[in-house]
């Protein structure tokens, strides 16, 4: 497999805001015109499928017993666990509402919380939400499941490691961010590099089948010395996965982020030094680049993934699971059922008016058209697999490639010649160096920017 190299006058070139394509078309297509009942017609369409594809779950846990002052996640910051309790009865009740609208035939075998702080809720809370889950879908109980959870160091005991192991759970995703005690002050949250180490060996003691950590580049006080030391540290606990971050300081905004001061924020400059840092000390200690900010050892499902080309991608990032229904549960939680994309209400009071209706909370979304569902299949294709068959996409959706994409072909040019991509007879190669700037060349086929006045965060 080719390594990505890192070549900074060309990062630096094409280093300009752009979507993520966790989907296409992205949210700010969303709109509210798509509601309720439209929700209702999707689930039913993806019940007569002729194949109806597995079930995949996202749970949003929307509370922190602190504030990270770099956070721009949907959160409420709050010390009262009896919100907690409040929260849960009215998942439990959504859960309950989605359970009905999918066949039972069809396995959940994708399971992910996020948040806020997912570990917020005791062990007992969380077996309760894990009970209802099982009472409304027919759950996967076998380990070949994919059921993962976010955790911050700071809320959990290595006894609960075990305990969220034998809860079903396989994978976990520990948020670092970084060791160097200035740099954890400046974005107020402290944790020791012991915290971590103790948790990363309990997961291992109990047999998690993946362990991922999630740092971010660019934070203030952040030097080249501080975080190559993180990163030292990071390697010699020798996570699965690795996910490196690009902070996006955008205080007006995020008001959280307003907390910084701005002398802290290190010079655009240092985060080019600290990307192509990351990149070389991880590619060295043997980590391969998967794509949008992750890393995985050799032997790890992503990289085998991506390799053999089952590789997928979704709201959650990368995925070795088949495509699936994804239903969103919790305050802003977003779901693609079938060819459609729904969002949840933001704010708690109308997420628990709308389940005291008896009302699934979708407050927008969207139906797909078939140029954006084949236009969704060549990003894709594209960032997980670092190339674009034509021939495939002929055969399933009746065009010719080079005619139906000759605007996107044509854009693509400057990036040929630059080195990023090649465009053959039969299929488009993301190179080596143009790895990194694989968001640049899929907006080349996205038939919406431009047409928006959306802020999105840089494209390195």
């Amino acid at each position: 497999m080719d390594h990505m190299t890192f070549n900074r006058a060309l990062v630096e070139k094409y280093d300009r805001p752009g979507p993520r394509y966790t989907s296409y078309p992205t949210a700010p297509q969303f709109h509210e015109a798509f509601a309720e009942d439209d929700y209702f017609q999707a689930a039913a369409a993806s019940n007569k499928a002729s194949a109806p594809k597995p079930l995949s779950v996202y749970i949003h846990i929307p509370f922190c017993q602190s504030l990270c002052y770099y956070c721009a996640c949907n959160k409420i910051i709050t010390q009262k666990t009896h919100r907690a309790v409040e929260y849960l009865d009215y998942l439990k009740r959504e859960i309950t509402l989605q359970g009905k609208l999918f066949d039972k035939s069809r396995k959940l075998t994708q399971l992910h919380f996020g948040g806020g702080t997912p570990t917020y809720l005791t062990s007992e809370q969380l077996g309760e939400v894990m009970d209802a889950l099982h009472e409304a879908f027919n759950m996967d109980d076998s380990d070949n499941h994919e059921f993962s959870i976010e955790v911050d160091p700071r809320t959990i005991s290595p006894e609960r490691i075990h305990t969220l192991r034998q809860q079903g759970f396989n994978r976990l995703s520990f948020g670092v961010q970084d060791f160097d005690e200035q740099v954890q002050a400046a974005v107020n949250r402290i944790q020791s590099e012991q915290q971590v180490r103790d948790l990363i060996e309990a997961a291992r003691a109990a047999r998690f089948k993946s362990i991922s950590v999630d740092l971010i580049y660019g934070l203030p006080l952040q030097t080249v010395e501080s975080f190559d030391a993180t990163l030292s540290k990071i390697i010699a606990l020798r996570p699965d996965r690795i996910a490196a971050y690009s902070y996006a300081h955008l205080p007006e905004r995020v008001r959280a982020q307003r907390l910084i001061r701005p002398e802290d924020m290190p010079p655009p400059e240092r985060k080019m030094e600290l990307l192509e840092l990351t990149i070389r000390r991880l590619t060295d200690a043997g980590y391969v680049y998967i794509g949008m900010d992750h890393f995985a050892l050799p032997d790890d499902e992503l990289t085998l993934a991506r390799a053999n080309g089952t590789l997928q991608r979704n709201f959650q990032g990368y995925s070795t699971h088949g495509d699936t229904d994804l239903i969103g549960l919790g305050v802003s939680s977003i779901g693609k059922v079938g060819d459609s994309y729904s969002q949840s209400v933001k704010l708690l009071s109308e997420y628990y008016a709308r389940l005291d209706q008896n009302r699934l909370p979708v407050q927008r979304g969207y139906t797909l058209s078939a140029d954006d569902v084949l236009r969704r299949e060549v990003i894709l294709a594209l960032m997980c697999h670092n190339r674009v068959d034509f021939a495939p996409f002929e055969r399933a959706h009746g065009i010719v490639f080079r005619e139906y994409f000759a605007d996107a072909l044509a854009q693509l040019m400057e990036m040929v010649e630059d080195g990023l991509v090649e465009i053959h007879d039969d299929a488009i190669v993301l190179l080596p160096q143009g790895q990194l700037m694989m968001r640049n060349v899929a907006m080349t086929f996205d038939a919406y920017l431009g047409k928006q006045t959306v802020r999105f965060s840089r494209t390195v």
